[in-house]
C-alpha cells in the first residue's frame, strides 16, 4: 500500500504535457546514460537502404530489426510478391525516419526495392540470372509481373512451352523468370518463364529425335487442336496428326476424335531430314475397314448407310466406319431430268441402297437408290398404250416441242405441230408453261431410248375436215387483222381459225392499206387441208365485183350489135337495086361499131 502511494506521488510530479511536446528537460545524468546506450547500437542514417532481419510477422505487418534502438514495422502488402517470406529472412529496407513523434523507426521495403530495382534488373540480364517475380494481373497479350518493384511484361507465349488456355490460373503466383529484354528509354522490362525450361527441353528433344524411326509407336499428349490436324507432345518434341490420318472414316473436325491433354498412342509416318517436322498417324494403328468388310458382300446386296458428304453429282454414303460408296445422282431416280443430289437427300440422312459395283482392290463401291424401285419402263406398252390418254407435267421447252413427265422416269415429247389444230404456235411458251399439267395422248413408244411421242391436239377431232366445207375457195368471210409484218398479215377468222393475206391483197377499195385490228371481208383464194393453210384476199372482194360488171356490159353490147346486123341482112333481101349503095354504107358503119 505504501509502495502504491509512492508511485502515485512520482506520477503526479511528472510533466506529461512537456513530454508530449518533446520539451521535457532531462538532467545531466540522464543525458549521459542515453549517450552510453547509443554507443551499444548501430548507426543508422536516414534516406539509406540497409538490410534487416524479419523477427516477427502477423496478418498485417512484418517487424524488422536493423540493429537500431527500435525495430521497424512494414506492411505485409509490400511483401506480397514473396509469399514464402518467413521469420529470419534478410530483407532490404529504406530508412525514411529514425523515429517519428512516437519514437517509432519508419521503414519501407517497397522504396528500397525501387531504388535498387534497375540495378538488379540490368545485372540479371547481363548475368543471365534467374530471378523471382510476382504475377499481379492479366493484360493484353500476357501478364504483368512485379520484379524488384518494377512492373515487367510477361508475354503469353513466354509463360510455358505449351499453349496456355487459362491465363487466370497464373495470377497471384510467384514464379522464376529470366529477363530477356530491357528498353531503357521507355523503362520497359520483358521477362520469360519459358526460357528457363527450354534449355532442359532442348536436351530432352535431342535425345528423343535421335531415337525416332518411321513406324515407331510412341505415347503422346494432345497439345493443340486445329481445323487441319492435332499437335501431339511426344515429350519435348511436337508432331502433327493430319486430319486425314485421325480416322479411316470422314472427320469434319479433329475435336470429334480427340480432346486436349488426352494421352494416346501414335505411329511415326514420316519426318524431314532435321526431324523438325514429324508426321504422325492414329488410324494406322487399327486395320483398314475395307480389310474387315464382310467377305460375303456382293453386287446386288442391299446396304444401309449414313450420308457423310454431298456434291452436285452425288452423295457419299458410309456403310461402315471408313467404308464409303458413291450414289451418283443418275442412280437416285429413274427420271432422266438433270437434278442435283441435294434434291434427294442431305448430310446425316440414313438411306438404303443397292450395291452396283464393288472393287475391293481399289476400295471403291458405287450404290444406287432407284434400283430399289421397279423400273417404270417395264410393261410400258400395257400401261401407256398407243392412243391412251394421260395427264403429264411440263418439264422443259425447246424450239421444236415440249418435254413432259407422265410419272417419274417416264418422259415424252409433244412436238410443236401436235399442240394445236388451229393455232400457229411459234414457241411452246406461247401455249403452256413449265410445271403446268397438260393432257396428252400416246402417239408412239420408243422403248429403246425410253421416250414417248405424245400429242395434245389429238385429244380432239381434226376440225380441218369441217373447215374444208366452210372455208371453200371463193367463199367470203369476215375477219380481223391481228398481226401485220413484212410478208403479209395474220387474219382471225370464225371458229378460231387463222388465215394469211399478202400485202397486195390488203389494199382497200380507196387504195389505202388495211391496218391491225381492222375488221374486213376476205375471200378465200386458197385452202390447203394438208398444210392447214388458208390464203385470203380483201382486194378480191371488190375487184371481182368490178370484173363481173364489166363482163356483163360487154355481153349486153355484143348482143345489141348482133341484133343490128341481123336486121340489116333481113332488109337487104327486100331492098331495090337503087338502095344497095346506102345499105352498103350502113353495113360498113355497123361493122365498125361492132369492132
Amino acid at each position: 500500500m505504501v509502495e502504491e502511494n509512492k508511485n502515485a506521488a512520482v506520477e503526479a510530479e511528472f510533466d506529461w504535457d512537456a513530454f508530449e511536446n518533446e520539451d521535457a528537460g532531462f538532467t545531466a545524468s540522464r543525458a549521459e546514460l542515453e549517450a552510453q546506450y547509443d554507443k551499444t547500437l548501430s548507426t543508422v542514417a536516414e534516406k539509406e537502404v540497409i538490410d534487416g532481419i524479419v523477427i516477427s510477422m502477423n496478418k498485417r505487418e512484418v517487424v524488422i530489426n536493423i540493429g537500431y534502438k527500435s525495430d521497424g514495422i512494414v506492411s505485409l502488402n509490400e511483401f506480397r510478391y514473396n509469399p514464402e517470406l518467413t521469420v529470419g529472412d534478410t530483407v532490404e529496407v529504406y530508412v525514411e525516419s529514425q523515429e517519428d513523434k512516437k519514437g517509432q523507426l519508419v521503414l519501407s521495403h517497397k522504396k528500397a526495392r525501387a531504388l535498387r530495382s534497375w540495378d538488379r534488373v540490368n545485372s540479371a540480364l547481363e548475368n543471365d540470372e534467374i530471378i523471382k517475380g510476382y504475377i499481379k494481373c492479366r493484360t493484353k497479350g500476357g501478364m504483368i509481373v512485379d520484379v524488384f518493384g518494377i512492373e515487367a511484361f510477361l508475354p503469353g507465349s513466354q509463360i510455358d512451352v505449351k499453349p496456355i488456355r487459362d491465363y487466370d490460373i497464373y495470377v497471384g503466383k510467384t514464379m522464376e523468370f529470366k529477363v530477356v529484354k530491357i528498353n531503357h528509354e521507355f523503362k520497359n522490362v520483358v521477362v520469360s518463364h519459358k526460357a528457363l525450361i527450354e534449355a532442359e527441353l532442348e536436351q530432352q528433344k535431342k535425345e528423343i529425335i535421335a531415337k525416332l524411326e518411321k513406324g515407331q509407336v510412341l505415347e503422346g499428349t494432345v497439345k493443340n487442336i486445329t481445323s487441319y490436324g492435332v499437335f501431339i507432345d511426344l515429350g519435348g518434341v511436337d508432331g502433327l496428326i493430319h486430319i486425314t490420318d485421325l480416322s479411316w472414316g470422314r472427320v469434319s473436325h479433329p475435336s470429334e476424335i480427340v480432346e486436349l491433354d488426352q494421352k494416346l498412342n501414335v505411329v511415326i509416318l514420316d519426318f524431314d531430314d532435321d526431324k523438325k517436322r514429324i508426321a504422325l498417324g492414329l488410324k494406322q494403328l487399327t486395320p483398314h475397314p475395307w480389310d474387315a468388310l464382310d467377305a460375303e458382300m456382293k453386287v446386288g446386296d442391299r446396304v444401309t448407310g449414313k450420308v457423310v458428304v454431298m456434291a452436285d453429282y452425288g452423295a457419299f454414303v458410309e456403310i461402315a466406319p471408313g467404308v464409303e460408296g458413291l450414289i451418283h445422282v443418275s442412280e437416285m431416280s429413274w427420271s432422266q431430268h438433270l437434278r442435283s443430289a441435294q434434291d434427294f437427300m442431305k448430310v446425316g440422312d440414313e438411306v438404303q441402297a443397292q450395291i452396283i459395283t464393288l472393287d475391293r482392290e481399289e476400295r471403291k463401291m458405287s450404290l444406287g437408290l432407284k434400283q430399289l424401285k421397279q423400273d417404270p419402263w417395264e410393261g410400258v406398252e400395257a400401261k401407256y398404250a398407243v392412243n391412251s390418254k394421260h395427264s403429264a407435267k411440263v418439264r422443259n421447252f425447246t424450239n421444236f416441242g415440249v418435254f413432259v413427265e407422265i410419272e417419274e422416269g417416264v418422259d415424252g415429247l409433244i412436238h410443236i405441230s401436235d399442240l394445236s389444230w388451229t393455232k400457229k404456235v411459234k414457241h411452246p411458251a406461247e401455249f403452256t408453261q413449265i410445271g403446268a399439267e397438260i393432257e396428252v395422248v400416246v402417239l408412239e413408244i420408243d422403248k429403246e431410248n425410253r421416250r414417248l411421242s405424245l400429242g395434245h391436239k389429238q385429244l380432239e377431232e381434226n376440225p380441218w375436215d369441217v373447215f374444208e366445207t366452210i372455208f371453200a375457195t371463193d367463199s367470203t368471210h369476215e375477219g380481223t387483222i391481228v398481226e401485220i409484218f413484212e410478208k403479209g398479215a395474220v387474219v382471225a377468222l370464225p371458229y378460231g381459225v387463222e388465215g394469211f393475206a399478202t400485202p397486195r391483197h390488203l389494199v382497200k377499195e380507196d387504195g389505202s392499206q388495211a391496218k391491225v385490228e381492222e375488221k374486213l371481208s376476205f375471200k378465200v383464194i386458197e385452202f390447203s387441208k394438208a398444210a392447214k393453210r388458208i390464203i385470203l384476199s380483201h382486194s378480191r372482194t371488190f375487184e371481182d365485183v368490178k370484173r363481173a360488171e364489166v363482163s356483163e356490159k360487154k355481153k349486153s353490147e355484143s348482143a345489141n350489135t348482133k341484133k343490128g346486123v341481123k336486121k340489116v341482112k333481113d332488109s337487104l333481101e327486100k331492098t331495090t337495086l337503087g338502095d344497095i349503095s346506102e345499105l352498103a354504107a350502113l353495113k360498113s358503119q355497123l361493122e365498125k361499131g361492132e369492132e
